[in-house]
């Protein structure tokens, strides 16, 4: 008896729906008297297609990756600070025969962010590798894909949540980044879905400039990129300005916030699963930060790559070793970031 048994993939789990028979080969005496008897394999249309597990990450596309560096158990950063004797105003000004002019200092300091290393192994029994050769498909192949399937959703957790377990944070629950609550709209909630597209953009403005305003007004240091759960993602897209209009509240906001306006550059609006209740209160939550290498990144020190493979005697097998080392996200400058919580989430 086979099954239709496709699952979800949740980074070690896989939930598998009802399971429901879908075929009975029966060789009953019926059959074979009346000449009717083959072998399944005779009777089936097989689909060459497997069907992977449904799973979804994003973490390529919200925070650079830099490669290589090596197995180390940290990664660093310098930072500097500047000073000038009595200030940068009118201390510098010199007069005629002055002896003596201001010093600039620097203030050298190093960043060090937490790095670990990801192992899994592989295992194909002999046995199982024998018959795969007869249907025309690897299986190690096959495992190699679930290898990498179980690699993507640790890097997702590793850069959106970190582990709680090792002291590591990730892009939606930094401990050093300020934490708002978007103001309520004309019907007295925060919720998007319950808000004008002017109310929203009012929002994402009010989040751009507060960002902004954290890191100075530096001309590189004005937020590019927002992330916000799906729900309020779709409901961007889905929903129109106005009746009469044709262009989406994202269209909308895409053309008529800061960053477009002020020509630093292009404002993304992306969703990602991470960001449904990470807020206070599990409310759900708007990351605003700059998504350079200046200002945030991951080392991926290692890439993920097969380490060894040696027959296993004792258990009739071969054992492959998968090992990658990774940094957690290292948030170079946390004030160049912000949550705005309260976009959605129960009342």
């Amino acid at each position: 008896m086979s099954y239709n048994n496709m699952g979800v993939f949740d980074g070690g789990i896989i939930t598998p729906k009802q399971t429901q028979p879908v075929g009975m080969p029966v060789m009953d005496a019926a059959g074979i008297a009346s000449g009717n008897a083959f072998l399944t394999s005779e009777l089936e249309k097989r689909d060459p297609i497997i069907r992977q597990p449904l799973t979804s990450v994003t973490y390529p596309r919200d925070v650079p990756i830099e490669t290589g560096g090596g197995w180390v158990d940290f990664a660093s950063a310098l930072s500097v600070q500047y000073g000038v004797t009595g200030g940068s105003g009118d201390s510098p000004i010199t007069a005629g025969g002055a002896n003596g002019i201001p010093i600039v200092q620097a203030s050298l300091d190093k960043g060090l962010f937490k790095a670990h290393v990801y192992s899994v192994a592989l295992r194909i029994m002999f046995v199982d590798m024998q018959k795969s050769s007869y249907i025309g498909r690897s299986l190690d192949q096959l495992l190699q894909e679930g290898v990498r399937l179980s690699y993507d959703k640790h890097m997702d957790e590793n850069v959106y949540a970190g582990f709680a377990q090792y002291g590591t944070y990730g892009l939606v629950n930094h401990p050093d980044v300020t934490e708002t609550t978007v103001a309520d709209g004309a019907k007295g909630t925060t919720n998007w879905k319950d808000k004008t597209p002017d109310e929203i953009l009012l929002d994402i403005n009010t989040a751009i400039s507060a960002t902004w305003a954290a890191a100075g007004y530096d001309s590189a240091a004005i937020p590019n990129h927002i992330l916000v759960p799906y729900e309020q993602y779709l409901y961007l897209v889905n929903t129109k300005v106005s009746e009469l209009a044709t262009k989406s509240i994202l269209d909308y906001l895409l053309e008529n916030n800061i960053v477009n306006k002020d020509g630093k550059g292009q404002l993304y609006i992306g969703a990602t699963a991470w960001c449904k209740g990470a807020g206070t209160g599990s409310k759900d939550r708007m990351v605003v930060y700059v998504n350079h290498e200046r200002f945030i990144g991951l080392d991926e020190l290692v890439p993920l790559n097969r380490i060894m493979t040696q027959p296993n005697v004792a258990h009739v097998c071969y054992d492959t070793a998968y090992m990658a080392n990774i940094s957690e996200i290292k948030m170079m400058y946390p004030n160049t970031v912000t949550y705005w919580d309260g976009i959605g989430g129960d009342e």
